[in-house]
């Protein structure tokens, strides 16, 4: 029984498929296969029901995850602990919103290959609903996005607040003052997918006065969300700071409305059971890279356990 067996084992337990298992350990589907027959048959036991169509774990294979579990950590433990930075070698799979993409991103992977040479850092961009999913099943160790989803199994560190602020075309005559949502309902709304952080603080600021959006169209970023503002073709929610070169040459204007909005709180979460030393270091150092403000947690604050017992998906928790 040696270490990759036991790691192939985890994973293709863990994601439900010796597929997703091989390109999580960075192999092929037949290397898969062998690690856990010859882990099988060392052990004398079936770990996997194949009597099925998919494979499932079999109870002796449930019972061995929590030790392959064990075992993982601790190598990683070992390493991250005893191995100088420049020599720790590995993988690390991270999930990214938007809005850190073209803000700081580039600053964080600097960062990190400057202390770490050796790891490749895989990035997938999603909404932050689809992220959370793919960190609770395995497929990411790091999610750096926007809201803070519960549950015990989760340790979080903000990265800060960003200001969100209403934005439209010169060209759209929109009414003069300070506008509620009363007043701007009855013009176009440009958000992002009904999966999103963006989409909800939208639909929540019309509610909070009895109003509602008559015309909504949803787009997948802030980039179309901006251009199609720009064009005069509705009024959007955007990261003020990021647009202000937008609202200088005239593209944008800012829109002055009440209640005003809240800024939305970035953070970096990863899993209890999947959290080295080197993805809890990665996360800080996210914390100290990233440019957003940071209105009410000091500097020094190390990760920690989310609070509440896990649950689904719920608006300003896990969108985008």
């Amino acid at each position: 029984m040696n270490l990759k067996q036991l790691e192939t084992f985890y994973w293709a337990a863990k994601l439900g498929s010796f597929t997703a298992a091989a390109e999580r350990v960075n192999s092929t589907q037949s290397t898969v296969s062998m690690r856990i027959h010859e882990l099988e048959h060392e052990l004398g036991v079936e770990l996997f029901d194949r009597s099925q169509r998919n494979a499932r774990v079999s109870g002796r294979g449930r019972d061995l995850i929590r030790y392959a579990e064990q075992m993982i950590n601790l190598s990683a433990e070992m390493r991250d602990r005893i191995c100088a930075p420049d020599r720790i070698p590995g993988t690390v799979r991270v999930g990214v919103a938007e809005m850190i993409s073209v803000t700081w991103l580039p600053s964080l992977i600097r960062r990190l290959h400057e202390r770490h040479p050796k790891i490749v850092l895989e990035l997938d961009e999603a909404l932050s609903a689809e992220l959370y999913e793919r960190l609770r099943s395995g497929q990411l160790d790091l999610v750096l996005a926007p809201g803070r989803l519960a549950g015990h199994e989760l340790l979080t560190r903000s990265l800060g607040f960003v200001e969100h602020a209403w934005m439209a075309s010169p060209a759209l005559r929109l009414p003069t003052g300070r506008l509620d949502p009363q007043a701007l309902q009855q013009f176009p709304i440009i958000a992002m997918s009904r999966q999103s952080v963006h989409h909800a603080k939208i639909e929540d600021w019309f509610r909070s006065r009895g109003a509602f959006c008559q015309r909504l169209y949803t787009c997948k970023s802030f980039g179309v969300a901006s251009s199609l503002a720009a064009a005069g073709l509705g009024l959007t929610l955007l990261p003020a700071e990021h647009y202000r070169s937008w609202i200088e040459d005239g593209r944008l204007r800012l829109i002055d409305v009440d209640p005003p909005m809240t800024p939305v709180e970035f953070t970096a979460t990863i899993g209890v059971s999947a959290a080295p030393l080197l993805i809890q270091r990665i996360a800080d150092l996210a914390h100290d890279v990233s440019t957003f403000a940071k209105l009410h947690e000091p500097s020094t604050q190390p990760l920690r356990k989310a609070s509440g017992s896990p649950r689904k998906a719920t608006k300003g928790a896990t969108r985008k």
